[in-house]
C-alpha cells in the first residue's frame, strides 16, 4: 500500500469471514456455536478483564498471552483497554507499540444478520490514542500513528499519522519504514 493512501473499505473486508446467519435472532445470542462454547468466552473475558486494571505492563502482555494474543516486546497497553474477548487468538500486537486509555480493538463484529471475524495486525513501533476503536480485518503498518478518539475502519500505512472518525489521513508515511508484514 502506498504511503501516502490509507487501506479501501474492500480490503479490510477481503479479510474478513463473513457468515450469514439464519433465524430471527441476531447472532450474538448463539455465540456460543461460533466461538468453542461458553467456558472459553469467560475465560477470555475474566483475563482480559483484569489486564484491563493492572498496571505492570509485563503481566499485562503475559495475560493477554494467556489468551492467545500475539503479543511483541515491550508492548505497552494502557489502563482500560478492551481487547476481543471472543477471538483474541487473531490480534498482533507489534513489538514496542503503544495503545492509549481506554481503546477497544475488535477480531469480531455481530451484525443482525451476518457475523464477521477477522484478524488485527499492529505493526511495530505504532502509537494508538485514547479512547480509538480498532475494527475487524485492519492492518496497521509499523510506526504509524493514530490520533485518540478514532475508528481505525481500513488499514494505515506505515509510519502515516490519521485520525477521525472514521479516519483521515493527517500525514503520509515515509517510505521504507516497514519492518514486518501481516500473515
Amino acid at each position: 500500500m502506498p504511503s501516502d493512501q490509507l487501506g479501501t473499505s474492500e480490503v479490510r473486508a477481503s479479510r474478513l469471514q463473513i457468515t450469514a446467519t439464519d433465524g430471527p435472532h441476531n447472532p450474538l445470542w448463539a455465540y456460543q456455536r461460533t466461538t468453542g462454547g461458553y467456558l472459553p468466552v469467560l475465560r477470555n473475558a475474566a483475563l482480559i478483564w483484569l489486564a484491563r486494571y493492572i498496571a505492570i505492563p509485563s503481566l499485562k502482555c503475559w495475560l493477554y498471552r494467556r489468551v492467545g494474543v500475539r503479543v511483541g516486546r515491550y508492548v505497552s497497553v494502557g489502563l482500560m483497554v478492551m481487547l476481543d474477548i471472543f477471538f483474541p487468538q487473531d490480534m498482533t500486537l507489534g513489538d514496542n507499540s503503544t495503545i492509549g486509555y481506554h481503546s477497544v480493538l475488535l477480531c469480531h463484529e455481530y451484525l443482525r444478520h451476518e457475523w464477521r471475524r477477522g484478524p488485527v495486525w499492529v505493526g511495530h513501533d505504532v502509537t494508538i490514542g485514547a479512547n480509538t476503536t480498532v475494527l475487524p480485518g485492519v492492518v496497521i503498518g509499523d510506526g504509524a500513528v493514530v490520533s485518540a478518539m478514532s475508528l481505525v475502519n481500513r488499514d494505515v500505512p506505515p509510519g502515516a499519522m490519521v485520525g477521525g472518525v472514521p479516519i483521515r489521513l493527517i500525514r503520509p508515511g515515509k517510505e521504507g519504514k516497514e519492518r514486518s508484514s501481516p500473515p
